[in-house]
């Protein structure tokens, strides 16, 4: 028993460094971090109330057969769409969830993000404490959990092994959607303190992000993609938030937005020039990429850039399919026409937009260059 034990782990490394020999002809691996924009299933194995596990969640998934995967959306992630177009075979399955082998990380890659999370660990903290029952992974949280992802590598390839495999990795951090929407939220009376100023909220964003960075770049990481905040005053939920007029965007969200995205992206500037060529940072412009979708919507093929395909325009905003017609929340009827599947989250038909922006746009939407150019990138 000890020599075949001996003989299978030998095989195993031998498969290893043999596939490491070849590793510049592998297809994409993404490491994704975030929030409910691109969270894979991970909240479908936490106590919240932040899933999308029920119809008609997933309707439009081809993978599942239609059937809800955790996904905030009726098909496919812009991360999703992404990975195919690279030529990724399998979608990187959600780090939580128990059919996901440590394994599954080596080639396949992982996806971490959470729903409700944030840059900013008390984001979602208030909700917590009201309802005791919305859980969400933030940020710092989910590198440590790729910190253990990487300690397998470490153990199944050795060091130099992970180290090549991390610097021809892509890693994607779409996350800060919920900062802002916590903030926009009005303040609950005797709970918790006063709001920080406009300001120091981007700031306080801005530094947390810079660090959660600079570890992900110690543990191996090298190419990024870092997606800014898109005009959260546009989508259905900040709208009736704020009592913004039918075919209108809230202005003061979507400035406040616009201020943290140019400081996000003067930091990425400067990590480039910090961590030299070897490294590169990606910013990806989805607030313009979105604002210009919803602005010639009707060019884009969309007949509704406003109202969400599923749950309604008012409070509680809840995409749902119950047993019977008269149970489930209103569903339009071709979810290709719409730009916002619910009150948060953009449609398939969106996202494929923004995918392909981001894969082979310019300058103006991912800079210093795109998705495309930052999978062949070699430093």
């Amino acid at each position: 028993m000890a020599f075949f034990n001996f003989l299978l782990k030998s095989l195993t490394l031998t498969f290893i460094v043999f596939s490491l020999h070849f590793l510049p002809s592998f297809p994409y691996t993404p490491f994704v971090f975030g929030d409910s924009l691109v969270d894979a299933g991970n909240n479908d194995y936490i106590f919240t109330l932040s899933k999308a596990d029920s119809p008609p969640y997933g309707i439009d998934f081809t993978a599942s057969g239609g059937r809800p995967t955790g996904r905030f959306t009726n098909g496919r992630t812009t991360t999703d769409i992404l990975g195919q177009a690279l030529g990724e075979k399998s979608f990187p399955p959600p780090y939580l969830s128990p059919n996901t082998r440590v394994s599954d990380g080596i080639f396949r890659g992982v996806n971490y993000a959470s729903g409700a999370s944030g840059i900013l660990d008390e984001t979602g903290y208030l909700f917590l404490l009201i309802l005791e029952q919305i859980g969400r992974v933030p940020l710092r949280k989910q590198i440590d959990y790729f910190e253990e992802s990487r300690d397998y590598m470490v153990k199944m390839m050795e060091e130099s092994g992970a180290t090549q495999l991390l610097r021809r990795a892509i890693f994607s951090i779409t996350i800060g959607s919920n900062d802002f929407l916590d903030y926009f939220e009005p303040s609950i009376p005797f709970i918790g303190s006063g709001k920080m100023s406009p300001m120091t909220l981007q700031d306080e964003m801005v530094s947390n992000l810079t660090l959660q960075l600079k570890r992900l770049h110690k543990l191996g990481a090298r190419k990024f993609i870092v997606v800014g905040v898109g005009p959260l005053g546009c989508i259905p939920f900040v709208r009736a938030l704020m009592l913004v007029r039918n075919g209108e965007c809230s202005s003061i969200a979507n400035k406040l937005i616009q201020g943290y995205n140019k400081k996000l992206s003067k930091m990425l500037d400067q990590l480039n020039e910090e961590l030299g060529p070897e490294t590169i940072f990606i910013y990806a412009n989805s607030y313009d990429i979105v604002a210009g979708i919803i602005r010639n919507y009707r060019k884009y093929g969309f007949e509704n850039a406003y109202d969400p395909c599923c749950g309604g325009n008012f409070p509680p905003f809840i995409c749902f399919k119950g047993h019977n017609k008269n149970e489930s929340s209103d569903l339009c009827k071709d979810r290709s026409k719409y730009v916002f599947w619910d009150a948060y989250h953009p449609t398939e038909a969106a996202n494929i937009i923004i995918a392909g922006k981001l894969l082979d746009g310019d300058e103006t939407v991912a800079s210093p260059i795109n998705l495309r150019q930052l999978y062949s990138y070699r430093s």
